[in-house]
């Protein structure tokens, strides 16, 4: 099976999930810890290089404010719980974001996790919180600005390379791969400039019940593919043989 390098999922259908059972909606955030632990440790044991979760985006500062209270607590939770392990299965955490909307609280615990694991050589797992695709590119955008109006770049010499150099993923092999769960088939603003010739897997089952066989699909419908980057088929082939 070909692998994709680098996995990114929306982990969409806490909320429904935890409805549907009459549930808080805390509730159903908690129970999608799990599949977080599994698809890191599958990314892990299979040599995917990179995972990166969106796990808050900059829209849902607009949800009610006892849900964006409660993730918040559970990140920092999760973080506390979590880093250890990850770190002794030698995970490298970055979160992405705009982080400065964030509590001090969990901006320490945030930069302690990457202090932490900075010199890990495993997968590279990538947070989203507080996070948006547009916000990425414009946040590039008005630092090439400043360089070219104090004279220290040319626009000239924005290239696609250079520009990338400035996004959240900076470092980071653009995604393979893009699974979101929750049945919804669209990419909601995350990672715009880096899914350009990513593969995009949609999948029902809402995030909780995301288990090792929903990304064994994912993982072989990406297999399946033909990543042709612009060429034709033809041309696939004459270098696959070359």
């Amino acid at each position: 099976m070909t692998l994709p390098r680098h996995v990114a999922i929306i982990m969409d259908g806490n909320g429904r999930w935890a409805a549907g059972r009459g549930l808080p909606r805390s509730a159903g955030h908690k129970a999608g810890l799990d599949p977080v632990r599994m698809c890191i440790k599958e990314c892990t044991r299979r040599g995917i290089s990179a995972l990166t979760l969106f796990a808050f985006s900059s829209e849902n500062w607009q949800r009610p404010r006892d849900e964006v209270t409660g993730l918040m607590s559970l990140f920092v939770d999760a973080l506390d719980r979590e880093i250890a392990e990850l770190h002794e299965n030698g995970v490298r955490i970055r979160f992405i974001g705009d982080r400065k909307l964030l509590s001090v609280r969990l901006q320490a615990r945030i930069a302690a996790a990457e202090e932490k694991t900075r010199s890990n050589a495993g997968l590279m797992l990538q947070v989203a919180v507080s996070y948006g695709g547009r916000w990425d590119i414009i946040k590039v955008a008005q630092d090439l600005a400043k360089k070219c109006s104090d004279g220290s770049l040319r626009p000239a010499d924005i290239t696609e390379s250079v520009f990338a150099e400035g996004l959240e993923l900076s470092g980071v092999p653009d995604p393979d791969l893009f699974i979101r769960t929750g049945g919804e088939r669209r990419i909601s603003n995350f990672l715009l400039w880096n899914l350009a010739y990513t593969e995009l897997y949609f999948s029902d089952p809402l995030w909780p019940e995301f288990d090792l066989a929903q990304l064994e699909a994912a993982l072989e419908f990406f297999s399946g593919r033909q990543r042709r980057f612009g060429l034709t088929g033809e041309q696939m082939e004459d270098t696959a043989r070359a």
